[in-house]
């Protein structure tokens, strides 16, 4: 039983850090794609409809940060 015991403890730390693993390299392919498809597109001649809609979103999520900042600050941040 004791022989059985450090088997079933060494596939039991195997296996999880193999899922763990296999897991991990899923979502750094995924991240990755995007990745690169992101670069991609902003590079392309032709930006996509949803490439200008997401950057007019971050340069008003910054815009408004800026002034969130300027305003606690008391300084105008250009």
């Amino acid at each position: 039983m004791f022989v059985f015991g450090k088997a079933a403890l060494l596939g039991l730390l195997v296996g999880l850090v193999w899922g763990v693993g296999c897991a991990l390299v899923l979502l750094y392919s995924i991240y990755l794609a995007g990745y690169r498809k992101a670069v991609r597109d902003s590079l392309a001649p032709e930006k996509s409809k949803r490439f200008l809609e997401t950057r007019e979103n971050a340069q008003a999520h910054f815009a408004k940060e800026n002034d969130v900042r300027s305003v606690s600050s008391g300084k105008h941040i250009q």
